[in-house]
C-alpha cells in the first residue's frame, strides 16, 4: 500500500467550493495534504469510487436540473475527466452508488422522491436512464411531509437496490432486473417520525445498521438475504440524554470486521462509537469523540481501517483521527483542514 491514500470530497457550491476537490493522506505522518479542487461542479453534494478505482460518479445540479456526472480516474496523477452526464428537470439527487462490475449506477432524491437507475458503458460513462421510480408517503415530523429519498445502495450480494426515505420511515427493498432496472419488492417501516438517512451492512449479509436523522438512533436490524426483507432487533440513541438542542444523524460506517459501527451527529458535532455483540448483533455504545468542527456531514474509514476523516460543512474542514483497531476509539490527530462546504469524503479503494 502506498504511503499516501487519496481522497475526494463532494461539496456544497453556495459559498466558496468549487465543486469536488481531492485530498491526500500520509500515513506515516500522518497528515492530511494538499485539497484542492479536481472538478468544477455545481452542488456536487456526493460522491462515490468503483471498486477498480477507473471511475467516480457524482451528483451534480445544472439550472433547472440534476443529475449524474461520470468521471474517469487517472491512475497516475489521480486526477478527473469528465466521460459525461445525464440530468432531469428537478433538484440534484442527495446520494449516489455504483456495483461492484461497474455496470450500474443508482440515485436517490430528497425533494423529487425519486429513485433512478442508469446502466453505464464498458468505459464507465453513463449509458442511459433505466428506470424511475417515484415514492409516496408521509411522517408525523413536520419534515416529513412527503417523501424524501437519502440512500440508495447495493446489498452485499448486489441483487437488490435499498433505497432510504426519510419523509415517509420507509425503507425500500428494489429487485435489480435485466438493463439496470428496478422494481420494488419489499418495504420495512421504521419507527415513525424516526426520518432513516443511511444504512451499513454486517460484513457476514445477514444483519445490517441504519442511522436515523430526526431522533438520532441507530436501528439494528436483521437481513433475509432471499427475500430482502428487514426487521428491527434494537434501536439505540446515538447522543448522550443531557444534548438537548438540535440534532440531526448523519453518516454511518462500519469497520470491515463487523466489530464496530461508527454514526455522525450533527449538532452535538460528534461521531458515536458502538461495539457490536458477537452473539445478539446489538450495539453497545463505548464513546462519543468531537469532530473538532461544526454539522459532521459525513466522515470516512481509510482503506486500512487505521485512520477517520470527518467532513465538518458549516466549519469547511477535514478532522483526521487514528483509529485503535482492538477497542475502535478514535483519537484527534489533526484538525482545521480547510475544505469548503465539505460535505461527503470517499477514499481511493485498496
Amino acid at each position: 500500500m502506498s504511503n499516501v491514500l487519496t481522497g475526494y470530497i463532494g461539496t456544497y457550491t453556495k459559498a466558496e467550493s468549487e465543486g469536488v476537490y481531492q485530498f491526500s493522506l500520509d500515513v506515516n505522518e500522518p497528515f492530511i495534504t494538499e485539497v484542492n479542487p479536481v472538478a468544477k461542479l455545481d452542488n456536487p453534494t456526493y460522491v462515490t469510487v468503483s471498486q477498480d478505482n477507473n471511475n467516480l460518479y457524482a451528483t451534480f445540479k445544472e439550472g433547472e436540473e440534476g443529475g449524474v456526472v461520470a468521471f474517469k480516474i487517472d491512475q497516475k496523477t489521480k486526477q478527473l475527466t469528465e466521460l459525461n452526464r445525464l440530468s432531469q428537470v428537478g433538484a440534484p439527487p442527495c446520494h449516489v452508488s455504483v456495483n461492484r462490475d461497474r455496470t450500474m449506477v443508482v440515485t436517490a432524491n430528497y425533494h423529487t422522491k425519486q429513485i433512478i437507475s442508469y446502466a453505464l458503458n464498458e468505459d464507465g460513462s453513463l449509458k442511459e436512464v433505466a428506470s424511475i421510480n417515484e415514492h409516496e408517503g408521509s411522517g408525523p415530523h413536520e419534515r416529513q411531509e412527503k417523501p424524501h429519498l437519502h440512500y440508495a445502495g447495493f446489498t452485499p450480494d448486489e441483487k437488490y437496490v435499498v433505497a432510504i426515505d426519510l419523509g415517509s420511515d420507509e425503507i425500500w427493498t428494489y429487485d435489480v432486473l435485466e438493463g439496470g432496472k428496478l422494481e420494488k419488492r419489499n418495504v420495512f417501516h421504521a419507527p415513525a417520525g424516526s426520518g432513516p438517512r443511511h444504512i451499513v451492512f454486517a460484513p457476514n449479509g445477514q444483519y445490517a445498521y441504519t442511522m436515523t436523522e430526526l431522533t438520532s438512533e441507530v436501528l439494528t436490524l436483521s437481513y433475509d438475504e432471499k427475500t430482502g426483507e428487514f426487521k428491527q432487533i434494537q434501536a439505540i440513541k446515538a447522543i448522550p440524554p443531557q444534548h438537548k438542542t438540535v440534532n440531526d444523524g448523519s453518516a454511518i460506517h462500519m469497520t470491515s470486521d463487523g466489530r464496530f459501527v461508527y454514526v455522525a451527529n450533527r449538532g452535538h458535532n460528534s461521531i458515536a462509537l458502538f461495539e457490536v455483540d458477537e452473539d445478539t448483533h446489538e450495539l453497545k455504545l463505548i464513546e462519543w469523540k468531537s469532530t473538532e468542527g461544526d454539522w459532521p456531514r459525513d466522515f470516512v474509514l481509510s482503506p486500512c481501517e487505521k485512520f477517520v476523516v470527518a467532513s465538518n460543512q458549516k466549519s469547511g474542514t477535514l478532522t483526521l483521527f487514528t483509529r485503535d483497531e482492538k477497542t475502535g476509539q478514535l483519537e484527534l490527530v489533526q484538525a482545521g483542514m480547510i475544505a469548503p462546504e465539505s460535505v461527503c469524503v470517499k477514499f481511493l479503494n485498496a
